[in-house]
């Protein structure tokens, strides 16, 4: 399972002095985004073949408070479905191991000139990643 650590910056707070609710979405978007980066996958790459990953849904858990200075651990697992859409189901944890959140969402690869969703978007992160198994695909032979 593929995790990134992020820094709770001061910007991030609500004035109680807890993680702003968008701010846990920006974290969740984050990783997922490295998470795509490290399997291989640029941007770049995407536009250029006229696709991109669409949020359709997303759910967010709050399980305990996450405070200024502190750092969370954001996991990133994805499930592929035999339809147009897949999940991808994160975790935020501190240092010791504690779940303060988790993020359930759904998304899409939109064909940016149909504006229609891919059917089948695990086969085109398959394709494009040199890592796929970051993506929770079966790995690359050679």
């Amino acid at each position: 399972m593929f995790r990134v650590t992020i820094a709770v910056r001061a910007d991030d707070l609500d004035p109680n002095g807890h993680v702003r609710g968008p701010a846990y979405l920006a974290y969740a978007d984050h990783a997922r985004w490295v998470c795509v980066r490290a399997a291989g996958i640029d941007p770049a790459d995407l536009a250029a073949r006229r696709i991109g990953p669409v949020n359709l849904e997303t759910t967010v858990r709050f399980h305990r408070e996450l405070v200024p200075g502190s750092e969370v651990s954001v996991s990133c697992e994805f499930r592929y479905s035999e339809g147009k859409t897949s999940r991808v189901e994160q975790e935020f944890r501190t240092p010791d191991g504690t779940l303060v959140a988790s993020v359930s969402s759904v998304s899409g690869l939109l064909d940016l000139d149909r504006r229609r969703l891919l059917p089948g978007p695990g086969a085109y992160w398959q394709e494009l990643a040199a890592r796929p198994e970051l993506l929770g695909l079966a790995p690359k032979t050679t």
